[in-house]
C-alpha cells in the first residue's frame, strides 16, 4: 500500500503559491484548471489534468500547436490537440492487460511542483514549470507502483520539454512513452516533413508492415499513422500556408510517429470536426515497441523534445 501525498489544489491554491504577477496566472475552465502564461516571447497554457500543453503561441507567429474545437475539458477525458503525453504505453496496452488507449497519463491530475521566470537577455525570458505524477489508486490498479514521473516545461520563443522517468521499484520498469505533439498546418496538403527521406518506418494502416519513405521531403496523400523505430533524427515540418518552419529536436528518443486520420479516420472521433484533419500533423518524439524503456531499480531516464519556430 502506499501513501498518497499529492495534494489536490484549488486554483486560489496555486495562485498563492505560484503565480507571478503578468506572467503566469491560474484559473479554472469549467471542471479543469489551467495555467496561463504571458510572456513578451511567447504565451501557453498548461491544463494540470495530463500535465497537458494545450497552447503555445511564440510572438510573431500563429499557434503552433493544433486543438480541435471539439475538444472536452472534462475529468478524465483526454485533451485532443496540444500536446498530450502517453504514459506508461503507447496505443493499446502491449502486454495484454487493462487500460485506456495510451496510457492513464494524459487524463490523470499531475500536481505542479515547480514554478519561476529564467531571465535570459539573449532569448528573452522564460517560464520553466515542472510537474510530477507518482502513483495513485488508478495506476495501481493497471499494475504501475513504484514509478515517479517528472515533466519539465521551459516556455519561451523556443520550447523544450523533459520527461523523466524513475523506477522508485525492486524490480524492472518497462515503459513506452511519447510527447504526441499535434503541431497545426495551414493546410495539410500544403505540408512536407524533411529529415525522414529513405528511412525504414512501421506502416500501421497495413498490418505494421516494414516500408520505406521515398528520397524526398515527406508529404501526406491519405489517412497516416506510421511509426520510425530506431529514428532520432531532428524533423523539419514545411507549412507553407503559414510561411514557417517548425523545428523538432529530440534526445533520448529512438522511435518517431507521423499520425494525420485524414477524412475517414476523423469521422470517427466525435472530439475532432470533420474538417479539422486539415489543420494538424502529429509528429511525435516517442520510445515506442522494440524503443521501449526498462529501468532497474533506482534508474531514471530523461527523454526531450525542443521545438522551434522560424520563417523559411
Amino acid at each position: 500500500m502506499h501513501d498518497y501525498t499529492g495534494i489536490a489544489m484549488t486554483t486560489n491554491d496555486l495562485n498563492e503559491r505560484f503565480a507571478l504577477a503578468g506572467v503566469l496566472l491560474f484559473e479554472d475552465d469549467g471542471p479543469l484548471v489551467r495555467a496561463r502564461v504571458t510572456l513578451p516571447a511567447a504565451e501557453a497554457i498548461i491544463y494540470l489534468q495530463g500535465a497537458h500543453l494545450a497552447h503555445w503561441q511564440p510572438a510573431g507567429f500563429e499557434p503552433v500547436l493544433f486543438l480541435s474545437e471539439k475538444s472536452q475539458f472534462v475529468p478524465g477525458k483526454a485533451i485532443r490537440g496540444g500536446i498530450p503525453i502517453c504514459f506508461p504505453w503507447f496505443g493499446p496496452r502491449s502486454d495484454g492487460g487493462p487500460g485506456p488507449s495510451h496510457g492513464f497519463a494524459r487524463t490523470q491530475p499531475w500536481e505542479l511542483a515547480f514554478a519561476a521566470l529564467m531571465p535570459d537577455a539573449r532569448e528573452g525570458d522564460r517560464l520553466q514549470m515542472t510537474f510530477v505524477l507518482g502513483p495513485d489508486p488508478v495506476s495501481e490498479g493497471l499494475g504501475f507502483y513504484d514509478f515517479r514521473v517528472a515533466y519539465e516545461l521551459l516556455i519561451g520563443r523556443d520550447l523544450t520539454l523533459k520527461l523523466t522517468v524513475a523506477n522508485f521499484g525492486d524490480g524492472p520498469l518497462r515503459f513506452e512513452e511519447a510527447l504526441h505533439t499535434y503541431f497545426r498546418v495551414g493546410e495539410i496538403h500544403q505540408a512536407t516533413i524533411t529529415g525522414l527521406a529513405n528511412t525504414t518506418y512501421l506502416d500501421k494502416r497495413d498490418n505494421a508492415e516494414r516500408k520505406t519513405t521515398p528520397r524526398r521531403p515527406l508529404q501526406l496523400v491519405d489517412w497516416t499513422d506510421c511509426v520510425f523505430p530506431a529514428n532520432t533524427a531532428a524533423t523539419n515540418l514545411n507549412d507553407v500556408k503559414n510561411g514557417r518552419l517548425i523545428r523538432n529536436e529530440k534526445r533520448n528518443s529512438a522511435t518517431t510517429v507521423v499520425w494525420n486520420p485524414w477524412q475517414e479516420g476523423a469521422a470517427a472521433l466525435s472530439d475532432l470536426g470533420s474538417d479539422e484533419w486539415h489543420h494538424f500533423l502529429a509528429i511525435e518524439t516517442a520510445n515506442t515497441g522494440t524503443d521501449a524503456i526498462t529501468l532497474a531499480p533506482g534508474q531514471t531516464h530523461t527523454m526531450q523534445a525542443r521545438i522551434a519556430v522560424e520563417r523559411p
